[in-house]
């Protein structure tokens, strides 16, 4: 991102839209960033709150940021873009950022070249009817940006790491796919998943293997 951007994280002016229980803010400010998080959620609030103490939050949202006109360097969306109306987070972005500022958005998906993964995204297709490989499909700048205003670099960087199954299987059922369909129907396709990745990975750790995908445009520099 610091590279797309021209311009490094330590001592910019961030502010990350959607920041939830704060994942992405947290490292946003162990780089050195000056980092201010933006959520409109209570329960979200107040999770970051408990979590980040020292870190400052608002209220609000990105098709209507409370922020400054050209008071930052970054505004930055954590797989959150989807929550916004880009016909009003796109022009709030620019109005927020300073000239030579940059907005950058991604999303971490998952390797479906790798075979198990592949395989436990067509298991949730089938339980929970969605098309799990969308959300890839999907990101790119036109669909990010549908009025054309910014011009969007897209970067994609894969990492793995080696988790053990129940911590797969709490990072998954966090999902949003899987808190709006219930604790029922959540709990036995996660019952049954455990099965599945038990035979897979019979130590009980499992390699999760994810590509970010990024997408950053700068604004024009005065």
């Amino acid at each position: 991102m610091e590279t797309l951007a021209g311009h490094p994280l330590a001592g910019s002016r961030v502010a990350d839209i959607g920041a939830g229980t704060g994942i992405a803010t947290a490292l946003l400010h162990v780089r050195g960033a000056h980092v201010v998080a933006v959520e409109p959620g209570d329960g979200m609030a107040a999770q970051f709150r408990r979590a980040h103490p020292g870190i400052p939050l608002v209220r609000g949202t990105g098709d209507d940021l409370p922020l400054a006109t050209a008071s930052l360097d970054f505004v930055t969306y954590a797989q959150a873009w989807h929550w916004t109306d880009p016909a009003r987070s796109i022009p709030e972005a620019i109005r927020v950022l300073r000239p030579g500022g940059s907005l950058a958005l991604w999303w971490n998906t998952d390797a479906l070249d790798v075979p198990w993964i592949a395989e436990a995204a067509e298991r949730t297709a089938r339980h929970f009817g969605i098309d799990v490989s969308a959300e890839k499909r999907n990101v790119n700048a036109r669909a990010a940006d549908p009025t054309g205003r910014l011009d969007f670099t897209r970067r994609t960087v894969r990492w793995s790491r080696r988790v053990p199954v129940d911590t797969h299987l709490a990072n998954i059922g966090s999902h949003s796919v899987f808190l709006v369909h219930g604790e029922q129907h959540t709990a036995a396709f996660l019952a049954a998943e455990r099965e599945h990745l038990l035979r897979a990975f019979p130590d009980g750790w499992v390699e999760e293997v994810y590509e970010v995908i990024l997408l950053l445009a700068r604004t024009p520099c005065a």
